[in-house]
């Protein structure tokens, strides 16, 4: 199954308000394995930053100037999402934005519902640990993901920190090795596997002996229907 790990980053938190997406990342996972190939893209919305998201994502205005705008980068992004399940972190905020956009370009777009299925770690998180916080900086806590090279935010960071919460919380396994080596992944994530060794010593096995069974089957017959394994 090919999954995106996807991540925005906005003007403001509202599009009704006339907030545009900024930047996309996404990372792509084949096989629970990151693939490295991954999206970035930067755009001009045409609009400033509200001082708050700007704190957050330190991505200015005159930074964005020469950036294409979302239109222009639309039909590269539909082909690269397209039929891929996408992961994302509070989907209803990242899709609320996209869908805004995508309506922005001409409604025959459609949504991203109709290039690809989600599913929202928000909502995995709060049922795995409900009650506590279950923003990313709490996730990375939780699962032992490194996130402290992040001083801001970013969409491509984010997208990348995600992908390594989002395998820890499905199994933690990102890539397999057939020997009994360490190997660090991409993502800076240490798996190991173990192979049984061929010579290892061989077990014994102890058998009851016919007093013990026969005592055995005393008890079963005294518990009469309550017994599981009823005599034969």
């Amino acid at each position: 199954m090919r999954q995106i790990v996807l991540d925005t980053e906005t003007t403001g938190l509202e599009p009704k308000q006339g907030h545009r997406i900024i930047e996309i990342g996404c990372v792509e996972l084949v096989g629970r394995k990151l693939t490295g190939n991954n999206y970035h893209q930067y755009l001009q919305p045409d609009r400033e930053s509200d001082p708050a998201a700007l704190e957050v994502h330190g991505i200015t205005t005159e930074f964005l100037q020469d950036k294409p705008r979302f239109a222009d980068a639309l039909d590269g992004f539909l082909e690269y999402i397209r039929g891929a399940e996408l992961i994302i972190h509070n989907a209803p905020f990242d899709i609320g934005f996209l869908d805004h956009e995508l309506a922005m370009v001409s409604k025959e777009y459609g949504n991203i519902a109709t290039y690809c299925s989600v599913i929202d770690t928000l909502v995995m998180a709060r049922k795995m640990r409900p009650g506590q916080k279950n923003n990313l900086d709490a996730l990375c806590k939780h699962f032992d993901v490194k996130n402290t090279h992040r001083e801001l935010h970013g969409a491509l960071l984010d997208s990348e920190i995600l992908a390594e919460v989002y395998l820890r919380m499905t199994g933690g396994q990102v890539t397999l090795i057939l020997d009994s080596e360490q190997e660090e992944s991409k993502s800076g994530v240490v798996v190991e596997q173990r192979r049984l060794s061929s010579n290892r010593e061989r077990l014994s096995v102890v058998r009851a002996d016919d007093s013990e069974l026969s005592a055995h089957q005393d008890i079963i017959n005294n518990m009469g229907d309550a017994g599981l394994w009823p005599s034969s």
